[in-house]
């Protein structure tokens, strides 16, 4: 089920068709990767709102409005990443593929397809800078670096995902779901929504 080669070759080639806007056809990947594919383009959504909101100029209410989007597409997110674990536990658990007394993983699998999403696209924007025709001198290269690490990167969480698949198969390793259970959005949770108070907390 679970190859990190074909999760990061999707998302590599949706992030370049997106960027186009060329809008792939929903779930002609497969019921599987259908799942990834919408998990990717939340951060995808995520990481453009997120420019918006550092536009020079902004104004208080866009910058209101923004942080809204933020805060609803980083929901959807966590949301997606769980239930990309949802989906794995259940094909694994009628097959009997889960072992309980295997030592745990700290990471799920959606937790590390989630972070190689988002490296595909730090990679797609530092590939875009190196090649920027207008940067001051030392820009591409400091970006073909910053480039070449973050490969490195992808490449060492790429085999941590076939690795943790892999030992889940072989019952010597499971991993479980990880409810992120935040509280910013919800208003019966967080204070500033249910006493509309100024206060601020890490949630």
């Amino acid at each position: 089920m679970i190859s990190a080669k074909e999760i990061a070759d999707l998302q590599d080639r949706l992030t370049r068709e997106w960027h186009r806007a060329v809008d792939g056809q929903e779930g002609s990947v497969g019921d599987w990767l259908s799942l990834v594919e919408r998990q990717h383009r939340a951060n995808f959504d995520l990481w453009h709102i997120e420019d918006e909101a550092r536009t020079p100029g902004a104004t208080d209410a866009e910058l209101a409005a923004v942080k809204r989007r933020i805060d609803r597409t980083n929901q959807l997110r966590n949301d997606l990443a769980e239930e990309v674990d949802c989906f794995l536990l259940a094909w694994l658990e009628p097959r009997g593929l889960l072992n309980p007394q295997a030592p745990l993983n700290s990471e799920s699998p959606g937790l590390i397809i989630d972070r190689l999403s988002i490296l595909s696209l730090k990679i797609y924007h530092t590939r875009e800078e190196a090649a920027r025709v207008d940067a001051p001198p030392g820009h591409a290269q400091r970006n073909l670096e910053r480039l070449a690490i973050l490969e490195d990167q992808r490449s060492d969480l790429a085999a941590c995902l076939d690795a943790l698949w892999r030992e889940t198969l072989a019952g010597s390793r499971r991993f479980k779901l990880y409810r992120q259970l935040k509280m910013y959005n919800d208003p019966s949770l967080n204070p500033v929504m249910y006493r509309g108070s100024g206060s601020r907390r890490d949630r």
